[in-house]
């Protein structure tokens, strides 16, 4: 375990803000604010809409799920944990229950815990050792059952479960095939439909076969979200047969036809608003520049009208978190009477604010901001931008300039988000704050094969790995040179996961571009990738290989885009960083790596992070991390830099 020490004087001086243009910077947001656990965040309502749980921390620093009276101050604790926080919780439809998820210091095994309210008991419902649990439904018509997907059968794929909200008790009621990667059940909470890599499955009965129904379009993920309340049909979210984006279209189970309920000509449909009981789809969001809510049902319009008064910035009612325990888009956000809703505002330089909306008084009451702090600071802007890339597409993201600086002869950091079958957003960041608060501007690129954008804009990215999608990269790298905004003997790229890969890709393929690389959990071989990925995995492994590579058919393909065969051409300082319980990128990714350099004298800065899983759970350990992230880059780039102080209670060795 190595100690932060200060840095020498001479260069705190330099960074901490004695040249020029840095002295116009506003004060230095502590690192504590920005990466440390929000004060309160995520609430959610009961059924009954008496009560409200939130997600907070406990004296000692550990995310907990927290509960009081809607209106009351009687704030109690409900959960426990000693070291790792909580952050995927939700009410049944018993308003005396929570469920929440769990792992095991980042292995992804997720096992869900049920909380009675009244008692502060606690039950294990899924307490089977190296087995992944995944919510899949929970319905208000069957309030004491939970379908929940688990590889208890067999580590390759996951069944789907009844299991028993009070006993535990478990029935298999769905065996997977080896295909099936999400399910829907319908109004007699029977699991009919399901969701693989190509395409819509039906059964008649719990009891029939199989049949595919549907393929998606390649290039479209697809998905289904619900079935109809007169469960003749299937809502999905797809690109039409001949389309390009991905609509709301609904499929009808007996004739095989569907039609289009919304879409967009540019961006893709993202979130869908759903009453719980009727089914009812109410709108639609599409992720454009910002997003935007497209309203279907006219019973809300007067809601949605009304909320987008409350304050200025992203209003959502339903849930934005990538969890294993979130099935439905709204649960846990809207009573079963459906008068209360909660909605949260998202701005791109301020905290997340967090109200109640009564729908009867069309009045909203705030309930807390998740980081309230911030607001004494001064943020950045979050503008979108767009390029053509050198084979002409047109590439869409974001640029964060600092406050109190011009715009000119900036350091940069393009920062290359993970999936890669995701994308940035407009809205808070707290990476992005931080970089732009040190003196950095923030380049982010939705590369070809970010989602948002239509299938056309996927397929464009198949086997394109460290090839042109890469390209767009350096592209809007180069395009920020040309117009004066960055410093190109100052321009770094940083990412996690994939953007981490994009990271070691910069300076090993690319090596005269970046000055700097900061790669967290990232893959430096698509080769060992490819053998390594989750076994669970497996259903996913025809999509990888049409969209990455076949490890066989094209290894050499794929060995030309992995930097860890390159790292002799490294010419820029690195900083790696892993978790070292990581199952989607293991850590051999960054040990390999770092050897590799090693072994050809590149200068590289290695923390490997014991209790630490693909993402990053304890505040400890984001704190060093970032310290340290922080220091290198002012060390390469000059930007301002908060001295560190001992962090105890972090896993971050140095290698």
């Amino acid at each position: 375990m190595r100690k932060i020490s200060f840095l020498p004087l001479v260069f705190a001086l330099l960074v901490t803000g004695c040249s020029f243009h840095l002295g116009q910077l506003p004060p230095l947001i502590p690192r504590d604010i920005l990466f440390g656990n929000p004060e309160r965040t995520n609430p959610q309502i009961s059924p009954d809409g008496k009560f409200l749980a939130y997600l907070a921390p406990d004296n000692n620093n550990v995310l907990q799920v927290w509960m009081r009276r809607l209106g009351d101050q009687d704030d109690r604790q409900l959960t426990n944990e000693k070291t790792h926080g909580i952050w995927h919780y939700t009410w049944t439809y018993i308003s005396n229950k929570l469920i929440y998820a769990q792992d095991t210091q980042g292995d992804e095994n997720w096992q869900l815990y049920t909380i009675d309210t009244d008692t502060g008991a606690t039950k294990n419902l899924t307490p089977y050792k190296g087995v992944q649990s995944r919510l899949v439904a929970i319905d208000p018509l069957h309030p004491n059952e939970l379908l929940v997907a688990m590889n208890l059968r067999n580590r390759r794929f996951h069944d789907v479960y009844r299991v028993n909200l009070h006993s535990a008790d478990t029935l298999m009621v769905s065996r997977n095939g080896g295909l099936q990667f999400a399910w829907i059940p319908d109004r007699q909470f029977r699991v009919l439909t399901a969701t693989t890599t190509g395409g819509l499955m039906i059964r008649e009965s719990p009891r029939a076969p199989w049949k595919n129904v549907r393929r998606w379009p390649l290039g479209s993920s697809g998905g289904a979200i619900e079935r109809s309340r007169e469960n003749n049909a299937v809502y999905l979210i797809s690109s039409p047969v001949n389309g390009d984006t991905e609509a709301l279209l609904e499929f009808d189970i007996a004739t095989g036809t569907e039609k289009v309920i919304a879409q967009d000509p540019r961006y893709d449909a993202r979130s869908v608003f759903i009453e719980p009981t009727t089914k009812q789809i109410q709108a639609v969001a599409f992720q454009k520049e910002k997003l935007e809510w497209q309203v279907l049902d006219p019973s809300i319009a007067d809601d949605f009208a009304a909320l987008s008064k409350i304050r200025t910035g992203e209003f959502t009612v339903v849930h934005q978190y990538e969890s294993p325990m979130l099935p439905s888009g709204s649960l846990g956000r809207r009573d079963l009477q459906d008068r209360l809703w909660l909605v949260s505002y998202e701005r791109d330089d301020g905290p997340t604010h967090h109200y109640v909306y009564d729908r009867t008084t069309k009045a909203a009451t705030l309930l807390f901001a998740d980081r309230p702090k911030l607001e004494a600071f001064k943020l950045a802007s979050m503008q979108p931008i767009s390029f053509r890339s050198r084979d002409e597409l047109t590439i869409h993201g974001y640029l964060t300039l600092p406050v109190g600086i011009p715009a000119k002869n900036l350091p940069v950091v393009v920062l290359v988000h993970g999936g890669p079958w995701s994308r940035d957003q407009w809205g808070y960041s707290g990476t992005v704050q931080w970089l732009a608060n040190r003196g950095y501007g923030v380049l982010q690129v939705n590369y070809r094969g970010s989602t948002g954008y239509g299938r056309n804009f996927v397929i464009a990215s198949f086997k394109e790995w460290g090839g042109r999608m890469h390209d767009d990269v350096v592209d809007g790298a180069n395009w920020l040179i040309k117009e004066g905004i960055a410093d190109p003997k100052r321009t770094a790229i940083m990412g996690a996961s994939f953007g981490g890969y994009a990271t070691l890709v910069g300076l090993t393929l690319t090596p005269e571009v970046f000055a700097a690389g900061v790669s967290r959990v990232g893959i430096s071989s698509l080769l060992s990738f490819a053998k390594t990925r989750p076994s669970y995995w497996s259903p996913l492994r025809g999509m990888f290989a049409l969209r990455m590579g076949d490890p066989v058919k094209d290894e050499e393909l794929l060995r030309s885009r992995s930097p860890l065969y390159f790292a002799d051409r490294v010419q820029s300082p690195l900083l790696i960083a892993h978790g070292a319980n990581d199952v989607r990128v293991v850590a051999a990714e960054s040990e390999q790596m770092v050897e590799a350099l090693r072994k050809s004298n590149k200068a590289v800065d290695y923390f490997i992070y014991e209790d630490e899983g693909h993402s990053m759970n304890r505040a400890e350990n984001r704190h060093h991390f970032y310290a340290e992230a922080e220091e290198f880059l002012a060390r390469h780039l000059g930007g301002r830099f908060e001295p560190p102080t001992v962090i105890p209670g972090h896993g971050g060795a140095a290698k």
